[in-house]
């Protein structure tokens, strides 16, 4: 019996893997427009870095994890997200002797153990973006315009993009404490996971997904009330930006993500194709997280986004993503003789970068004509043992069934001729 897949992973196969290609050209693309260079962290890190790095509360430090000791006993984890992998390489590479701020993105596979379902799997595939060194409003409307222009320039629509502030160390111990005595009145009606994060980390309760404590999550304070002077400065800045460009946003004083490294502008871009649950990218500032990884106070802003989530919202929007390219050429052989003739034709093919394939089961020529016709080759080269001896092959146009002698010296430069003709048609 063969053995499937692991619960929450899956293949990515043709013809979704090319929409998959497309996608990530276009990133890598608006990544470069806005001058950020790539960085590839490891797949697992120290489990250490997302203890101090994401936080000891979050659930995905306490249920999502995957941990493991390796034979040295160290205890190692497929990396959830990519931030805290950033800033220690930020660290360790010394990036913070070069002209700041150091402005990176990412794209490849997470980890997390929860519930599979629709955009959602145990290995997931992540773009972010992360601006290290720059404290300015400035940088915090950059990387969401830089989101928005993106999903722009895919097609996407009934976008909303939410913003809010969770101010910073010396403004939130106040708003704490209003919260902590708000929860106490409604400790009974909080979910178990919650009631522990009373204790320990209650903004964590803002953010949870349960219905009850959602319910009362609305009736909180709202943190805006208690923001010291700096902290609203920041943010007001950050809204006069994004509203100079025409971005629209509405202030969402409920949002404060759910890892702990966040400080100031949190915000997520929220698409109505994935009904109540339809956050397609999220992110913010975290001042604090350079410093918490071992190094000075170093401000930073970033966002992420799961790229399968991004994929469905396309598809829900009925905006369908270039697939696999067609063949150029096949080649189709006639008679046992001429296979190697053919499979020569075709390297040579290839050489000049037209794409091109032969049968490789020895099918009739019907058949291979057929398969000509499955591929989309727009030509079809006929090698044949009475044409090869007057050192030729026959040309056919799929599309009006035309066909010409060809000399063997002239094959690709003939169908390179075709093939810019059919472009200025287009």
């Amino acid at each position: 019996m063969f053995m499937s897949a692991p619960r929450g992973t899956r293949d990515i196969l043709s013809p979704e893997v090319e929409k998959w290609h497309y996608l990530e050209d276009q990133i890598r693309k608006y990544c470069r427009l806005y001058a950020y260079s790539e960085i590839r962290p490891p797949i697992f890190e120290h489990t250490e870095l997302f203890l101090r790095g994401v936080g000891e509360t979050t659930d995905i430090v306490q249920k999502e994890m995957y941990s493991f000791q390796d034979r040295a006993e160290r205890w190692l984890t497929l990396r959830p997200e990519a931030t805290a992998s950033t800033v220690r390489a930020y660290l360790e590479n010394k990036l913070y002797a070069q002209p700041q701020p150091v402005k990176l993105y990412y794209m490849g596979p997470m980890f997390r153990y929860d519930r599979p379902q629709a955009g959602r799997y145990r290995q997931f595939y992540q773009f972010g973006v992360e601006v290290i060194g720059a404290g300015e409003p400035a940088a915090d409307a950059e990387v969401i315009l830089l989101a928005v222009h993106l999903f722009a320039h895919l097609g996407l629509k009934n976008l909303e993009v939410h913003l809010n502030s969770i101010g910073c160390p010396a403004c939130r111990g106040a708003y704490r404490a209003k919260l902590l005595d708000y929860l106490s009145q409604h400790i009974e009606g909080l979910c178990r996971d919650c009631q522990a994060r009373y204790q320990h980390n209650p903004l964590r309760v803002l953010d949870c997904k349960q219905e009850g404590c959602r319910g009362i999550a609305q009736g909180a304070p709202e943190f805006g009330a208690y923001l010291c002077a700096e902290c609203k400065e920041h943010f007001a800045q950050v809204q006069a930006y994004l509203g100079d460009l025409g971005v629209k946003y509405q202030l969402n004083p409920s949002l404060v993500r759910g890892l702990d490294y966040y400080t100031k502008t949190v915000f997520e871009i929220i698409s109505r194709e994935l009904g109540a649950q339809g956050t397609i990218c999220g992110g913010g500032r975290y001042d604090g997280l350079v410093e918490e990884c071992g190094g000075q106070p170093t401000p930073g802003v970033g966002f992420a986004l799961g790229m399968e989530r991004l994929l469905l919202t396309l598809e829900n929007s009925g905006i369908e993503l270039p697939g696999l390219e067609p063949l150029d050429v096949f080649v189709a052989s006639i008679g046992a003789g001429v296979q190697g003739p053919a499979f020569g034709i075709l390297y040579e093919l290839r050489r000049h970068s037209i794409r091109a394939d032969k049968d490789y089961l020895g099918r009739s020529l019907k058949a291979q004509m057929k398969q000509a016709h499955r591929y989309g080759a727009p030509f079809v080269i006929l090698v044949g043992e009475e044409e090869l001896a007057r050192d030729v092959v026959i040309l056919r146009e799929m599309a009006t069934g035309k066909q010409a002698e060809v000399p063997l010296g002239e094959i690709s430069q003939r169908i390179l001729a075709l093939m810019g003709g059919m472009e200025d048609e287009r």
